[in-house]
């Protein structure tokens, strides 16, 4: 635990997780002072804490982190996915006593304290994880306690009626809450060591990008395979895409439950139909799934973490993935002009999908990364192939 932390009593203050089945654990408050709701989900990621926390799709979650040491590298400014944290809240076992990082600019607390995120520390990871598999996701609070004030029996069930009090992740359009408000164009590209980001000055195609929540890493690997970006708010009617004349569209992750987004599969239904290449990540992916004429449903407890692995079924490739959802596709529900191309080897959830008829395909996971391996970043290829043949 930082030094840092702890107050005159030489103690860090309290705080308190509590789920909306009763369950409680007391640990100590790394972040914010107050209290959080959010739906509590775990991520298996042994690195990525900043992205993750960072991770528009994190929306509403309240994140438990299973690897046990988190923040031993710090905190830099390069490495975030928007531009702040989107996280409700976040669950580690081990704040370490050292950070150490020849690009760090602050520690992990003092980045909680200063996006204002309440955070807890010191309890056991591996049973709340154990007891959110068993149980399923289910929302959470947490209630982190003035320096000096003990837990109390009052203290526990507000943080109980609390978790309770909170809304279902079920039902939820959170796309359009976390999304831009105004259209911009993205130029940067990847980060490179010694160099850092890059910026596209030479593009060959135009992707108009609907900002459901997207990550900025998704956006510079598109930008590095030679797209100029329009990013576009999740409301954004069709007519308005076509008149920015792409050469592609792209569906960006995102938060909630992706069968409120009727905006969203209205204007992606018609898209796809004019035949402009469609390429969907996550939240992007399940919205062109209900595109298509799918069903989507609410998973038990998720995939969070960087370690999935996921076969190609055109070719029986195994690939490891970075994955961040909580909804999937009903396989069962696929009309004809909709075929799987990728299966998740933990449970044989639906993947990856591609329409038969037009050229769109989409990835529940995410081929970006950040944190995570690349191995599925050949999408990003296929879809500038697509691009290619588009335009003859």
């Amino acid at each position: 635990m930082l030094l840092s932390l702890q107050g005159k009593s030489g103690r860090t203050p309290h705080a308190i997780l509590a789920l909306a089945d009763g369950t409680v654990f007391i640990g100590n408050s790394i972040g914010a002072a107050g209290s959080t709701v959010g739906e509590v989900v775990f991520n298996t990621a042994m690195t990525g804490y900043q992205e993750i926390l960072t991770d528009p799709s994190y929306c509403q979650q309240i994140v438990t982190l299973t690897y046990p040491h988190i923040g031993n590298y710090g905190i830099n400014a390069e490495d975030v996915e928007a531009e702040k944290v989107h996280a409700a809240g976040l669950i580690i076992k081990d704040l370490p006593l050292l950070a150490s990082n020849f690009r760090m600019t602050m520690t992990l607390s003092e980045y909680l304290v200063k996006e204002n995120t309440v955070a807890i520390a010191g309890i056991d990871t591996r049973q709340l994880t154990r007891h959110l598999r068993t149980k399923g996701a289910q929302n959470g609070c947490i209630l982190a306690l003035p320096a000096g004030e003990e837990v109390s029996q009052p203290a526990i069930e507000k943080a109980v009626a609390a978790a309770r009090g909170a809304p279902s992740m079920a039902g939820l359009d959170l796309a359009k809450v976390v999304s831009v408000k105004q259209t911009y164009e993205w130029t940067q590209t990847e980060w490179k060591l010694g160099a850092g980001y890059g910026v596209q000055i030479t593009p060959r195609f135009h992707v108009v990008a609907f900002d459901f929540g997207v990550k900025k890493n998704i956006l510079r690997m598109m930008a590095e395979r030679g797209a100029r970006i329009t990013v576009v708010p999740a409301q954004t009617p069709a007519a308005d895409v076509l008149k920015l004349k792409p050469d592609g569209i792209f569906l960006a992750n995102g938060p909630g439950d992706p069968e409120p987004c009727d905006y969203a599969i209205k204007a992606v239904r018609e898209l796809i139909e004019t035949g402009i290449p469609t390429f969907g990540i996550c939240l992007g992916h399940q919205i062109m799934a209900l595109a298509s004429g799918a069903k989507t449903f609410k998973m038990k407890f998720g995939h969070h973490g960087a370690n999935h692995p996921v076969k190609d079924l055109d070719n029986g490739r195994v690939s490891i993935t970075s994955q961040n959802h909580g909804f999937a596709v009903d396989e069962k529900s696929l009309p004809a002009n909709l075929r799987p191309t990728h299966i998740s080897l933990f449970d044989g959830t639906l993947q990856g999908l591609a329409r038969t008829d037009k050229p769109a395909f989409c990835f529940q996971g995410h081929p970006e990364a950040s944190p995570g391996p690349h191995d599925i970043s050949y999408l990003f290829d296929r879809f500038t192939a697509l691009m290619e043949k588009g335009r003859g």
